[in-house]
């Protein structure tokens, strides 16, 4: 099996990098942080290797796909999991470039990460493309509006995806995490409902991507509360 892994260096991709080294994986690796990489590759027992790349420059991520191929192979499956979350304000002149920082990352980072993979599985008929989207892009949530919209684009585009390669043995899954306990969430002033910690989310994330299941929310609880935050009328949203 070979799996390549965005937002590797900690968190949720680095415990992906884990487990499926566990499994006997060879990987591909891929973060900003040159460092990191290095030392969660040297800590693990399968062939890999690492790629420092901002997953927003596209180019990139072109030739790290192109080496990872030529290495290794086209990968089994492709997980884009690099993200940012910077809470933000509307009314804020300042925060338009942090808009625009989160949007490039989750977004084109996203697109950028699974693009140069889609025709070289097609051609072999199999793959799963994956992207870690969130329950924040079901509805705009105050204070985080980068975050929110980020992640909508991101459920919406890996929709697309996944219907345009409808038959031809590509998967495209898209998993929705509620809060994992990550350096990410961990400076979160405020209750975390349903936290699950990063190596149960990542093994029960693993089980989404094996089944192939197109759009998941984890944990289940989660996915309870997205399906009400949905529909809920537009005035009893806004109140609550």
């Amino acid at each position: 099996m070979r799996v390549f892994i965005t937002g590797a260096s900690s968190g949720v991709g680095a415990e992906f990098a884990r487990h499926y080294s566990g499994i006997g994986a060879t990987l591909g690796l891929v973060a900003r942080r040159q460092e990191a990489l290095d030392r969660l590759a040297g800590s693990l027992p399968v062939p890999s290797s690492t790629h420092c790349v901002d997953v927003a420059d596209y180019a990139s991520m072109q030739e790290a796909a192109r080496t990872f191929i030529e290495r290794f192979g086209v990968p089994d499956i492709v997980i884009a999991n690099a993200g940012i979350s910077v809470g933000t304000l509307g009314e804020e002149a300042g925060d338009i470039p942090v808009l625009e920082r989160v949007l490039r990352t989750n977004v084109i980072g996203l697109a950028a990460t699974l693009q140069p993979f889609v025709e070289p599985m097609r051609q072999r008929r199999s793959g799963t493309l994956v992207g870690i989207a969130s329950v924040a892009g079901f509805r705009g949530l105050p204070g985080s509006g980068a975050y929110s919209s980020s992640k909508a684009a991101a459920i919406n585009w890996l929709e697309s995806l996944r219907v345009e390669l409808r038959d031809t043995g590509v998967a495209v899954c898209t998993i929705c995490p509620g809060f994992i306990d990550t350096p990410m969430t961990q400076v979160n002033p405020y209750r975390m409902p349903f936290i699950l910690p990063v190596g149960e989310a990542v093994r029960r994330m693993a089980q989404v991507i094996e089944k192939k299941q197109a759009c998941t929310v984890v944990p289940w609880q989660m996915g309870v509360v997205g399906y009400v935050l949905r529909r809920l009328p537009t005035s009893l949203y806004d109140m609550l």
